[in-house]
């Protein structure tokens, strides 16, 4: 063959492969169980002990990790506490308590990947998923729960997304980069998920990383675009869903607004720089 038709065919593949495509949701049903009378509680201590220390508030408004900082003893310590999530018979929980345990497994999880790769400048660079055209980390199975072998992807787009069906779960989970929504300095639990949820959502949205306005046009963070179908699946429903949280001069945009012109994501690593 000659190299200008591999060369056409490689492109052609690249093309129909795009980097940025999100990942459909689709449910998985042996790990969608739970039990509504389950009276057991996860203890997060251990997660949200580790945030705390290592989780700072930058100048700009943005939660970055200080992975160059995280002592060996610490990495072991997150290590033990992944493992104990893996070993639990999550199905066995009730609902409350499962959002919580995904998202937090999700969150330390991709630390965990960061700090195993470090130094990166982005997660994008952790090219661990499987396949010849693999972009980061997210398809690796990296733990596995009852049984299955579980990835990132599973738990976000398997799991988390089908289950619970709520669009503030995107300002929950963390991709570790600069254009994602924060990682909080705290654990998730069955009791202060819910108004964190919304919390995060509207740090989210008043932040030029969520909603910026410039020169009279609205441009919005790629995850509204990735995503669309959990915001309304249109630019109009997801004008309606920013509208929710917005305050101020972006508010007065958005209520203005009839489309989005432009989307922004900073894929750079979200470290203490």
């Amino acid at each position: 063959m000659r190299p200008i038709v591999r060369a056409c065919i490689f492109l052609f593949i690249l093309a129909a492969f795009p980097a940025s495509a999100a990942p459909v949701k689709e449910l998985w049903p042996d790990l969608a169980g739970f039990d509504a009378n389950a009276k057991e509680s996860v203890d997060h201590a251990i997660w949200d002990a580790f945030v705390s220390k290592y989780v700072k508030d930058d100048p700009d408004g943005l939660n970055r990790v200080d992975y160059a900082g995280v002592s060996e003893t610490d990495r072991k310590i997150l290590g033990r506490y992944i493992d104990t999530l893996a070993g639990m018979p999550v199905t066995s929980l009730n609902r409350d308590e499962q959002l919580a345990y995904w998202i937090n497994l999700y969150n330390a999880l991709t630390v965990q990947v960061i700090l195993d790769h470090y130094p990166v400048t982005s997660i994008r660079d952790i090219d661990i998923s499987p396949g010849l055209f693999s972009d980061g980390p997210w398809g690796k199975k990296l733990v596995t729960i009852e049984s299955h072998p579980v990835s990132l992807d599973d738990i976000e787009h398997r799991i988390l997304r089908p289950v619970w069906n709520d669009p503030r779960i995107h300002y929950a989970v963390n991709c570790a980069s600069v254009g994602c929504p924060d990682l909080i300095a705290r654990a998730y639990t069955a009791d202060n998920t819910d108004a964190v949820l919304s919390g995060n959502a509207a740090r989210y949205i008043n932040s030029d990383r969520g909603v910026k306005i410039d020169g009279g046009e609205i441009v919005v963070s790629k995850i509204y675009d990735w995503f669309a179908e959990d915001f309304g699946g249109s630019e109009k429903g997801v004008i309606d869903h920013l509208m929710k949280y917005a305050t101020g001069a972006r508010k007065q945009a958005l209520e203005n607004a009839k489309d989005i012109d432009g989307y922004i994501y900073d894929w750079s690593l979200n470290g203490v720089e």
